[in-house]
C-alpha cells in the first residue's frame, strides 16, 4: 500500500534508521501492517554479534514504533514522539534475510496521545511485541 517514498513522506526518520520498508495494511485510526526486509548489511550487525548477527531488540521495538508512526502521522507537519514502552518481550532472535512482519493496533486514542500494542513476527512465528505510547507533536518543536 506505502512503499519507501511514501513512508519518508510521513517519517522524518531515513537510512540507516528507516526500519519500515513497506506498509501493506492501513486502516487509519485502527491498525497497520509494515514490513521490514532484515539486510546483511545493516550497520548493527557488525557489532551485534559478530559471528552470529542477531537484530537488537530494541530496533525492533524502534521499528514496531515507526510502523505505529505511520498509523499516527500524515503529511501535516506534525510527527509522532515516543513516550513510553511497557510489556516488551522478546521471543526469537531476528537475524540477516529475515523479513520482519510487523503489526500494530491502536488501544486507545485521545486527542494527540496514542496507546498501541505491536507485534513482530518472521513468517508465522512471533518474535517480539510491546505496548507503546505517542503524542503527536510540530515538526518544528523537535528540530
Amino acid at each position: 500500500m506505502l512503499d519507501v517514498e511514501a513512508i519518508q513522506k510521513i517519517l522524518p526518520h531515513r537510512y540507516p534508521f528507516l526500519l519500515v520498508d513497506r506498509v501493506l495494511e492501513l486502516e487509519p485510526e485502527r491498525r497497520v501492517v509494515g514490513l521490514k526486509n532484515v539486510s546483511a548489511n545493516e550497520p548493527f550487525f557488525a557489532g551485534h554479534f559478530p559471528g552470529r548477527p542477531v537484530m537488537p531488540g530494541v530496533l525492533i521495538v524502534e521499528a514496531l514504533a515507526q510502523t505505529a508512526a505511520v498509523l499516527m502521522g500524515d503529511e501535516s507537519g506534525m510527527i509522532p514522539m515516543f513516550m513510553g514502552i511497557d510489556k516488551a518481550r522478546f521471543r526469537s532472535p531476528v537475524t540477516p534475510g529475515d523479513q520482519l512482519r510487523l503489526e500494530v493496533e491502536v488501544l486507545r486514542r485521545r486527542r494527540s496521545v496514542c496507546r498501541v500494542a505491536g507485534r513482530a513476527f518472521v513468517g508465522d512465528n512471533l518474535v517480539a511485541e510491546a505496548e507503546m505510547m505517542a503524542a503527536l507533536v510540530p515538526a518544528d518543536a523537535v528540530t
